[in-house]
């Protein structure tokens, strides 16, 4: 929900500008012109000083998040399992931010998210790699899920014991692992786009050693004449 603030101006000062001519009628005449003019400015005056006097009403409200599109299917009927399994798990994880009132939980759960948001970005992209995700999308995202809306669950009881005590402790301790391993998920989808640089970077080394052009090689290529001026061959 975001917050709206709805600023309403104060109607004193028009009530007061109509009091000072009801006022004027009932204890002065109105029946010259300099009356109504004179009635009138001091109703005017009566409506300026009110409104520097009084403040604007400033009333804050909730209004519901603007709806955002739907996204068009994409065709692929795994993909589109995928982005709508992947928004509800990010609506949930949004959902136990903001029930669950310890801090270091609710850093880790937005960790969570904006790991997840790349994932689900990656995949979109790049429809190939959801084979890499089947895992994580089918067990690793809702057993985090599970174990999270459980800790809700004992922690909106209010009430200290073993049996919920224990839990969320191992909850929390369990967090900061299953953060690394959302991020490692995320670094894995990445793998095959690291060889292939690595591998156009080794190509490149090659050809630009064959051809003369790596430092080494230019420093080879220059020589000194007999008066020990420097040449540097021609390629």
């Amino acid at each position: 929900m975001a917050i709206v603030k709805k600023t309403r101006k104060s109607t004193l000062p028009y009530y007061g500008a109509a009091a000072v001519w009801v006022v004027w009628a009932l204890f002065f005449s109105l029946y010259r012109l300099s009356d109504f003019l004179l009635a009138a400015v001091l109703s005017l005056g009566a409506l300026l000083f009110l409104q520097a006097v009084c403040k604007d009403e400033v009333t804050e409200l909730e209004a519901p998040d603007p709806p955002k599109p739907e996204e068009k299917p994409t065709g692929n009927a795994a993909l589109d399992r995928m982005i709508d399994d992947g928004g509800k798990a990010i609506a949930e994880m949004k959902r136990l931010d903001d029930a669950i009132e310890d801090e270091k939980i609710s850093q880790d759960i937005r960790r969570l998210e904006a790991v997840c948001r790349k994932i689900f970005d990656q995949v979109r992209a790049d429809p190939d790699k959801l084979p890499q995700i089947r895992q994580f999308m089918d067990y690793y995202l809702p057993t985090t899920l599970k174990l999270l809306n459980a800790y809700d669950r004992m922690d909106s009881t209010g009430v200290s014991g073993d049996n919920i005590t224990g839990t969320k402790e191992k909850v929390e301790n369990i967090m900061g692992t299953i953060v690394t391993a959302f991020e490692k998920q995320l670094d894995a989808l990445f793998g095959a786009d690291a060889l292939d640089i690595s591998t156009d970077i080794s190509v490149l080394e090659t050809i630009l050693a064959r051809e003369g052009l790596t430092g080494e090689q230019m420093e080879a290529e220059t020589t000194k004449n007999a008066d020990g001026t420097d040449i540097k061959l021609e390629l």
